[in-house]
């Protein structure tokens, strides 16, 4: 009785595991027909959510988002070459002004936001610095004391303004850029290696990036699935060792594990004052982007780059749309590559430590990441 009552029990969660992943796929699909932002990871959250929030139940086992988070570090390190190495070293000091200019300028919104709104401080700091929607919502999940409801939507909403706003800016005539058909190839944009041509070259990524993932989580790593990948990636192919990059199915695939995971976190119904979170967080997000060309302004005084490759360089958005968008208009792509990247990590690096003294200080108990 009591093992038919298991395999019962593994029938039903295999059935609402199967469930999930058909609404994210279908959920995906569709955000991508209407060429919203990140479809695969916004559109299976979203769906994921709407659908969890009906009598239906959905499961979705965390090892999922883990693989998730493991493949979007291997992507991001991958891009680590010796060209970004080169221009990192030779505009370090100005990478890192910029920087901080840009995470004080993050830090005040925050503040903003949780005078305007009751948001804690820690939640809408989280929510507010640009370090990408799944970078983000991977530090708040392993942060106790941090809404991951908000730190979700503040970061998605953030996303969605630069994502419109920054092209816009870019062709406008304060930059004045125009597209161009005929430039070198961009490291971002790559040809992608063919299914047939992962292996065996990707095979020693594979199990150098889980391998290290796992002991990274066991000793504490902060973002363990996240971060130590990126690193091992970025080691790996500096050292020489070939690494192919991810066809965008697989990176798809890996947004679409996060993306349920994620889903069924979200509980918007314990957000207070919605309309005016919403308002804010939409203000909040024009503030940030009217900063950041700002410190582009300035970034094109200390050195003799073009408006869009300063623009881009410093625009909080992703690496890979930013990187795409400077190929397109003939941009700097190792500049705008080489600042993208050094954001990211340092704000892996150098800011989940600080967040945790901050908030120690701010909330007892907030600073501690789960075991």
């Amino acid at each position: 009785m009591h093992k038919q009552r298991l395999r019962l029990m593994a029938a039903n969660k295999s059935t609402q595991i199967g469930l999930t992943l058909l609404i994210a796929l279908v959920s995906g699909y569709l955000f991508t027909l209407l060429r919203i932002p990140i479809p695969w990871l916004l559109g299976p959250m979203i769906g994921v959510w709407l659908t969890s929030r009906s009598s239906v139940k959905l499961q979705w086992p965390s090892y999922f988002q883990s693989a998730g988070l493991i493949i979007v570090g291997y992507a991001i390190g991958l891009s680590f070459t010796i060209s970004t190495l080169q221009e990192i070293a030779r505009q370090l000091p100005s990478m890192v002004i910029l920087t901080l200019l840009l995470l004080l300028l993050c830090s005040l919104i925050a503040f903003g936001l949780s005078k305007l709104t009751g948001i804690p401080f820690p939640t809408a700091l989280t929510g507010s610095i640009p370090g990408g929607l799944t970078q983000m919502i991977a530090l708040a999940e392993e942060t106790k004391g941090i809404d991951i409801t908000v730190v979700t939507f503040l970061q998605a909403s953030r996303l969605m303004i630069i994502v419109v706003s920054v092209p816009l800016l870019i062709f406008s005539p304060l930059v004045g850029s125009v597209p161009s058909a005929a430039l070198p190839a961009s490291p971002l944009v790559t040809e992608t290696a063919g299914w047939g041509e992962l292996f065996p070259s990707l095979i020693p990524y594979a199990i150098a990036c889980t391998a290290c993932a796992v002991i990274g989580k066991k000793v504490r790593f902060p973002t363990a699935y996240l971060l130590v990948p990126m690193l091992v990636a970025a080691a790996l192919h500096l050292s020489g060792l070939p690494g192919p990059v991810l066809p965008p199915t697989f990176i798809a695939a890996a947004q679409l594990m996060i993306g349920c995971y994620v889903g069924l976190l979200l509980k918007p119904e314990t957000l207070q004052n919605k309309l005016r979170i919403v308002s804010l967080a939409a203000a909040s997000g024009v503030i940030l982007v009217l900063g950041a060309c700002g410190l582009s302004y300035l970034m094109t005084k200390m050195h003799p780059v073009s408006a869009a490759t300063s623009l881009l360089s410093l625009s909080p958005g992703g690496m890979d749309q930013m990187g795409i968008i400077a190929h397109e208009i003939g941009a700097n792509v190792s500049i705008v590559t080489s600042y993208q990247l050094f954001r990211t990590f340092f704000i892996f690096f150098a800011v989940p430590p600080l967040l945790r003294i901050l908030f120690r200080k701010l909330v007892p108990d907030t600073g501690k990441l789960e075991q």
